[in-house]
């Protein structure tokens, strides 16, 4: 597992640990759902319910893989086990790419417009510097706009424990841990 990955990983569970008190509970997955589903307006039902479904479908595995004494949460040590090991994690890091890039392009036309991109990401969480420095790695059309496929894939190497140099380490602040 490569430092970089531990350090994006650290960041994601900071911004899902919604009431900050070290460990992520359902509650907190709702929140964010609620989050990423106002800052997109324009989607529709369908996009709406499949990202709900995603952040679903992440707790779960979270809790089915790892709380083992059924307390209802999970700590950063859990956590990193889990969305760190491509055969307990990457079908639920597909689902979660898949709803998320949705949100982002309601017109269906295979682009993300940064405006979209930028609150969603927003919505999770991520600073506003370093979602525009990730959008520019993506290479961005003339007409500002991304395609969905680069950015599910991004996503997926997100979680990915063996990849460093990647546009997702940009999401992470100097200070992560």
């Amino acid at each position: 597992m490569c430092t970089e990955a531990t350090k994006r990983v650290a960041h994601v569970f900071s911004l899902f640990d919604a009431n900050g008190n070290g460990v992520l509970e359902a509650d907190d997955f709702d929140l964010m759902a609620n989050n990423v589903i106002e800052a997109a307006p324009e989607a529709d039902g369908a996009a709406k319910d499949a990202m709900r479904a995603a952040f679903r479908q992440y707790w779960t595995t979270l809790a089915t893989e790892l709380d083992a004494n059924g307390d209802g949460k999970i700590s950063y040590e859990e956590y990193v086990a889990c969305v760190l090991s491509p055969e307990r994690f990457d079908s639920t890091i597909g689902v979660f790419a898949e709803a998320l890039a949705a949100l982002g392009d309601p017109d269906g036309d295979g682009l993300i417009e940064r405006p979209a991109f930028v609150a969603l990401m927003r919505a999770i969480g991520f600073g506003r510097a370093n979602i525009d420095a990730l959008f520019d790695a993506f290479g961005p059309s003339d007409l500002d706009r991304i395609q969905v496929a680069v950015w599910v894939a991004a996503i997926k190497d997100y979680y990915a424990p063996d990849k460093a140099g990647i546009p997702g380490d940009l999401l992470v602040p100097a200070t992560a841990v």
